[in-house]
């Protein structure tokens, strides 16, 4: 199988490495400079959305230093970071000097994040200024789509252009950023209940979209590479199979990335779909603990294979994700659930589960591709006995 999907990708690999996309051996030379990727999808405990975390009057230096110490402290070497239009739109020089103050921030933790530049996800009606409190019991009740409705108007499309020109352009070649993730879960229908908002012809919006948001992005010529997360179907490995946007995806992205929350079975298996794009593989979402997918389960299994990984969620807070996807239908006003879903970290920094926090440092210290047994097997303590 991977000698056909070789086959069925070396034209077309070629003809986009010359408009730009970098070869297969780029990204490895790339990667292989990296330490294991490892960190979260962030936003502080304190803001709902990437608005609240970015706005002038609601970006908390102080509590971003705070937490990505905790990161540090864990072994974690990158955070994925979601930038927003309307922010740019509203005020580009001072929304850049912020991304610089985090940047500044975040390179004294050692940590390189990934800038996400547009999602898909949750609410498509974003607004600037004060955000409205969490709905109580609701996984990520404020969380806001870029563009979002946005892109039914191509009058709006210029301004989308600039924005990323800007952003990539400004710091398409800082050291201190690992890679552009330009569009994420760019064929996701919404979530919530926010289906009337969302436009009817989404997916073929998008679809025409996002292979601009490639050009735009890669016109600026960043030395860090462009990818967007393939989330969802059954087989990534057949382009028979995918979208027209998973193709973008696949065919534009420097380093592949996807999404899984999974049992590791699965999470092995997506694995082997992809690995035929002979591309290195980064997991920028993962851990839905009732689902499956956990720090014990599968972190230990992406380390031995050398896939990057970035988990959904670092520390308890208003977006509230420590509640499962379900809870926009029963939302937990009663208690919090018995298992939190997602997320690493209570608000003071302590960890949810201490071996979690244990099997995280072990992994990142190990050299690449090594899983250490502390990582794998629960240090059974000796009793002793009287009789």
């Amino acid at each position: 199988m991977a000698m056909g999907l070789a086959a069925t990708f070396a034209a077309p690999t070629q003809a986009r490495e010359a408009s730009g996309r970098w070869t297969p051996a780029e990204a490895k030379a790339w990667y292989d400079k990296q330490p294991w990727t490892l960190g979260s999808n962030y936003v502080p405990a304190n803001a709902i959305n990437e608005l609240e975390m970015w706005q002038a009057d609601t970006f908390d230096a102080a509590r971003i230093d705070l937490e990505l110490g905790w990161a540090q402290k864990l072994g974690m070497n990158t955070m994925r970071v979601f930038l927003h239009d309307l922010l740019w739109q509203q005020d580009p020089a001072g929304f850049k000097q912020r991304i610089d103050r985090f940047l500044t921030i975040a390179a004294k933790h050692d940590i390189k994040p990934i800038f996400v530049l547009f999602d898909s996800c949750w609410d498509p009606e974003p607004k600037l200024g004060p955000q409205h409190p969490p709905i109580p019991g609701v996984h990520n009740s404020g969380w806001v789509q870029s563009p979002g409705v946005a892109m039914t108007d191509p009058s709006q499309y210029p301004r989308f252009e600039q924005y990323v020109k800007d952003i990539v352009g400004s710091f398409g070649k800082d050291n201190r950023v690992l890679a552009w993730d330009v569009w994420n879960e760019p064929d996701n229908p919404g979530g919530g209940n926010y289906d009337p908002k969302e436009p009817k012809d989404k997916v073929a919006l998008v679809a025409k979209l996002l292979p601009q948001v490639f050009t735009w992005a890669r016109s600026a010529s960043p030395t860090q590479p462009l990818i967007s997360g393939v989330w969802h179907d059954d087989d990534w490995s057949d382009p028979a199979k995918l979208n027209a946007v998973e193709r973008t995806q696949l065919e534009q992205s420097d380093v592949i990335s996807f999404h899984n929350y999974g049992w590791p079975e699965e999470f092995a298996s997506r694995v082997q779909q992809l690995k035929g794009y002979g591309r290195p593989l980064i997991c920028t979402e993962y851990m839905a603990r009732g689902a499956g997918s956990t720090i014990d389960g599968v972190l230990p299994l992406a380390k031995k294979l050398d896939v990057g990984m970035v988990n959904w969620g670092f520390v308890e807070g208003k977006s509230q994700t420590i509640m499962p996807w379900d809870s926009w239908l029963r939302p937990y006003t009663q208690q919090p659930p018995t298992l939190w879903f997602h997320d690493l970290l209570h608000g003071d920094g302590t960890p949810y589960r201490q071996r979690e926090a244990e099997i995280l440092r072990a992994l990142s210290h190990a050299p690449r591709g090594v899983v250490p047994a502390e990582a794998v097997m629960y240090p059974a303590q000796a009793t002793s006995k009287t009789h």
